[in-house]
């Protein structure tokens, strides 16, 4: 691919614009107080874009694959709140590359298809994140990556509390879904798969392991990186306490059964206590609508125990950065159709001068009416900002916060948020199917 001078040369103007008005912006969210008490507080993340081969099921041979590598080849991406992230991108893959990022609010600057173009192969770009909120994030290169070859990774992003949250142990569940062909080789989604067989991965192995000592509390961020599947997790033979969802912290609840019921993108935080005897074992399965599938296991070792009798229940997580209240009576109300008609579009054919799905005012509430008219159950995602899921009445909401939402075909939700971030953000809409072609609108914030 060849990129003559006065092209390079409007990249340029392109990102130093970008990134002056993501930097004022960001200016302008963060309190004063805050900009000078985390001023000397950075981290760096270096990301490639890279051709690999991973071997998806073990009697087949190895798939190429498209994955994201850390400098160093970090396998654990373990920030802290508050911190300013300074990241960097480069695309070793032979297609233009876009980044989506999962979970950050306001961080405009890593907007993708908005704030910074998508990558050609040796391209790079880099901005900073400010790490406003602890939670479980997500990143990978599949915005673009629809009817290409082949499929492509995740990776998970972790920014710990500042606080202790009380658990002894974290760890991370990254789930994702394969199209194996019988030559082993993995397709990429918005294609017919024809003949493949499902195969699923956590933390790209086949299977995983975690070992509990008796009276030990587990912290387990699940995510659900599938390219197009909603599934159920179902945890066995423990009592499993939801405390955070989609990156921010909710109301605690018990995950009822165990089972956990999963959009594509999303992710759910969860306190398990190990109270089964030593020596015991308890499978988690993944449930798609075929039979289920072993994905891991708690494992409780004969081995003394954490402590002598397991804690309380835990408290909630904090929340401080929320707001308290969403006041729906004055609210913007606008209605959205997931009807995959134009102007939804095609990420790879965006462009921000088209007209914004809806246009909201900073600091105002805004109560969005979502629709799918198709009949196709279809994932609804939101950039910049999370909501509230509203009761049928509008006189409430679910105990967590949401920045994507599963609708099932004919079905209406209607969601509440604050416009606190200023700019422009992607919106997309996905059918659940794996030749579903991922579709982007965008709204903006003024």
């Amino acid at each position: 691919m060849s990129i003559d001078r006065r092209e390079l040369e409007s990249r340029d103007r392109f990102h130093q614009r970008r990134a002056l008005l993501a930097a004022l912006g960001a200016l302008a969210l963060v309190p004063h107080f805050a900009l000078r008490a985390f001023a000397d507080v950075s981290s760096a993340l270096k990301l490639r874009a890279v051709a690999r081969k991973a071997k998806l099921k073990a009697d087949l041979p190895e798939s190429p694959i498209w994955a994201l590598e850390a400098e160093g080849n970090s396998t654990s991406l373990r920030f802290k709140q508050g911190e300013e992230l300074q990241v960097s991108l480069l695309s070793e893959l032979l297609v233009l590359t876009a980044w989506n990022w999962f979970g950050f609010d306001g961080a405009n600057s890593a907007e993708p298809l908005i704030s910074y173009e998508p990558l050609p192969s040796g391209g790079s770009a880099s901005f900073s994140i400010r790490l406003r909120q602890a939670g479980t994030f997500l990143a990978n290169t599949r915005l673009l990556a629809d009817g290409k070859e082949p499929p492509s990774a995740s990776r998970a992003l972790i920014v710990e509390d500042t606080a202790s949250t009380g658990v002894d142990r974290d760890e991370v569940l990254l789930i994702e879904d394969w199209r194996v062909m019988p030559d082993g080789r993995a397709l990429a989604p918005g294609i017919d798969p024809k003949d493949a067989v499902t195969v699923y991965t956590v933390n790209g192995q086949s299977g995983l392991d975690i070992k509990l000592r008796p009276n030990e509390r587990l912290r387990l961020r699940v995510i659900n990186s599938c390219q197009r599947a909603p599934i159920g997790v179902k945890i066995e033979n423990h009592d499993v306490r939801v405390m955070a969802v989609d990156s921010q912290p909710a109301e605690p609840f018990p995950a009822s059964n165990g089972q956990l019921v999963m959009a594509p993108g999303s992710r759910t935080d969860v306190f398990i206590d190990a109270t089964q005897p030593p020596g015991s074992s308890s499978g988690i399965f993944i449930y798609d609508g075929a039979k289920p599938t072993q994905i891991a296991r708690l494992i409780t070792p004969n081995d003394a125990p954490v402590r002598p009798t397991p804690l309380p229940a835990a408290a909630a997580l904090s929340s401080a950065h929320l707001p308290a209240q969403l006041d729906l009576r004055n609210a913007a109300r606008v209605d959205i159709q997931l009807d995959g008609k134009s102007p939804w579009i095609l990420p790879a054919e965006f462009t921000t001068t088209m007209p914004p799905l809806f246009q909201a005012k900073r600091s105002r509430v805004v109560v969005a009416t979502i629709t799918n008219p198709t009949k196709t159950i279809t994932t609804f995602h939101l950039h910049g900002h999370h909501f509230r899921l509203l009761d049928r009445l509008d006189d409430g909401w679910k105990p967590f916060w949401l920045d994507t939402l599963l609708l099932n075909a004919g079905q209406t939700q209607r969601i509440a948020f604050l416009a606190e971030y200023s700019g422009q953000w992607l919106v997309e809409a996905t059918g659940i199917e794996w030749s579903s072609p991922k579709l982007v609108r965008f709204y903006t914030v003024a």
